[in-house]
């Protein structure tokens, strides 16, 4: 901040600085873009135009900036660091992670890189890798003990992050279908529209309905012909673009399956292969519970485990006992119309063992 004290035109740059840190990100970019169009500064310009423009919001202006200086200053480590934290900024987390780590194999001790890997992999939900980077920096590193908190937490949590979530099923998005149904042999969808024909569902009026973790709709697709509207929910963005192309929904968005916000709006709520990111389903059927009218249904494949409660299996994905999921059911509010062991998708070339279940919610909602 010592440099905010110095006239404009003995430290223009230190100038800039101050003002990003005061909070006044707009005044900064005004000054640097001057600074440009007069072509003073060079490469730290550049890295510091892009700071100013996250802090301003506008993150994709930013990435522009810092594709220019990366072209400019190729093989420049902070030039490569400026990029990877701009592609941050716009949510490209597999990209700026490789820029990262291409800074670090060009200088193993520059720490700034060393830190925004690891911010990215705790953006993508791995605590672990996180962790790794961040035991290579000092103890005083700002920020770094709020990070650390953030990864002990993020390991405790009876769920999948968030952020993992949303970043495996972007990254997933592009051949989803074809990986999960020609590779993994999924099959929950047609084995949740089984289970709804053994209760009865099929012979109701048309239903009003909520696909959870939607993905690129293949739930949907299965009961849309039931559907006098279908609506879907996911906490991937490209996921959910996915689902909007596939044309069957009415409304599909980015959102946590545990904060659906709608209130006694449908006859029938859906979870294909979805649940097995939650540990703890007690959020995710209060959640259900509220958005289904009295006498809905609540239908979702999980998969097993033996004895009781859930557990985090090798592939990071939950299994959940039977006794649990009936005991959660009793709590939240549900009767269970339906229980039968499944495969709901292979692993490896072997069944993976599960269940589907169908829960009707009671007539009388408190």
């Amino acid at each position: 901040m010592a440099n905010a004290r110095l006239p404009d035109d003995e430290d223009p740059l230190g100038r800039a600085e101050a003002l990003i840190d005061a909070g006044k990100a707009d005044e900064a970019v005004r000054l640097l873009e001057r600074l440009h169009e007069r072509k003073r500064g060079g490469l730290l310009l550049q890295a510091l135009r892009v700071r100013a423009l996250i802090a301003a919001g506008d993150a994709e202006q930013a990435l522009a900036v810092a594709r220019e200086a990366a072209v400019l200053y190729p093989s420049v480590v902070t030039a490569i660091v400026t990029l990877g934290d701009a592609l941050l900024a716009n949510g490209h987390l597999a990209t700026a992670i490789g820029e990262f780590q291409r800074a670090l194999r060009l200088d193993p001790d520059f720490a700034p890189a060393r830190y925004l890997l690891g911010c990215t992999w705790l953006e993508a939900g791995e605590a672990d890798r996180a962790a790794d980077a961040f035991d290579a920096l000092a103890d005083d590193v700002p920020g770094l003990a709020e990070k650390r908190a953030e990864i002990d937490a993020m390991r405790t949590r009876p769920r999948s992050d968030g952020r993992y979530v949303r970043h495996l099923f972007d990254q997933f998005s592009a051949d989803y279908d074809a990986r999960m149904i020609g590779q993994l042999g999924y099959g929950a969808p047609q084995i949740l529209r089984g289970l709804a024909d053994l209760i009865g569902l099929l012979y109701r009026d048309p239903l009003s309905i909520l696909d959870l973790g939607c993905g690129t709709g293949l739930g949907g697709a299965a009961f849309y012909d039931l559907a006098s509207r279908l609506d879907g929910i996911d906490l991937s963005p490209a996921m959910v673009e996915k689902a909007k192309a596939r044309g069957i929904y009415d409304d599909v968005r980015v959102g946590d399956i545990e904060t659906v916000a709608d209130r006694r709006a449908y006859d029938l709520v859906l979870a294909a292969d979805t649940l097995v990111y939650l540990g703890d389903l007690e959020l995710v059927f209060r959640a259900a519970a509220q958005a289904l009218v009295p006498g809905g249904t609540f239908l979702f494949t999980v998969e097993r485990k033996d004895g009781d409660g859930f557990e985090l299996g090798p592939k990071r994905r939950w299994r959940h006992a039977e006794a649990y999921l009936r005991g959660v059911a009793a709590e939240t509010g549900f009767d269970v119309s339906g229980f039968l062991e499944c495969s709901p998708r292979s692993e490896a070339g072997a069944p993976v063992e599960g269940y589907a279940v169908a829960l009707t919610l009671a007539e009388k909602v408190g």
